[in-house]
């Protein structure tokens, strides 16, 4: 016959388990991130498809050249989620198994510490995913020579007209 864990026990299993969850606070904070990045630049995608279908020449080129960074942006953005949620998902499991532990009397500290080493495996790994995202958004925005040097001329000739 099963025999239940006592208060104490059962409080104490939840305490164990506490920092685990707030783990997974914080997972759910990093996916908000990751999915409102990801919604930017699918909104993004979806102007520049317009665009390209309007435009030809350099600006064209461009435009496709800048619809493929953001392709791959998306396919990181989505990199760096799936790997959050795994993370999230074996921290549930340890949770879970913590509390299997306690009930069934075993002795799952193996299982346990592997699940939670591989979840953090999962979530450095998102991190480094995302610091990937971040490095191609910081290359794709960069304001071309031929805009930066129009408004330089622009205020030029401005000063100039006002002499």
């Amino acid at each position: 016959m099963l025999q239940l864990p006592q208060v104490a026990q059962v409080a104490q299993t939840i305490q164990l388990a506490l920092a685990p969850v707030f783990l997974l606070t914080g997972i759910g904070a990093f996916l908000n991130v990751c999915t409102g990045r990801l919604a930017r630049v699918i909104d993004r995608a979806r102007k520049v498809e317009v665009l390209i279908m309007a435009t030809r020449g350099m600006e064209h080129d461009r435009l496709v050249w800048e619809i493929r960074r953001l392709d791959r942006r998306i396919t990181v953005v989505n990199s760096a989620i799936f790997l959050s949620v795994a993370s999230a998902c074996a921290v549930c499991m340890v949770v879970i198994l913590l509390f299997l532990a306690e009930l069934l009397n075993a002795h799952l500290g193996r299982p346990i510490a592997l699940l939670f080493i591989l979840a953090m495996m999962f979530l450095a790994a998102a991190f480094g995913t995302f610091i990937v995202e971040i490095r191609l958004a910081a290359t794709t925005i960069r304001v071309r020579n031929e805009v930066l040097y129009h408004e330089v001329e622009s205020e030029a000739d401005a000063s100039a007209g006002k002499r």
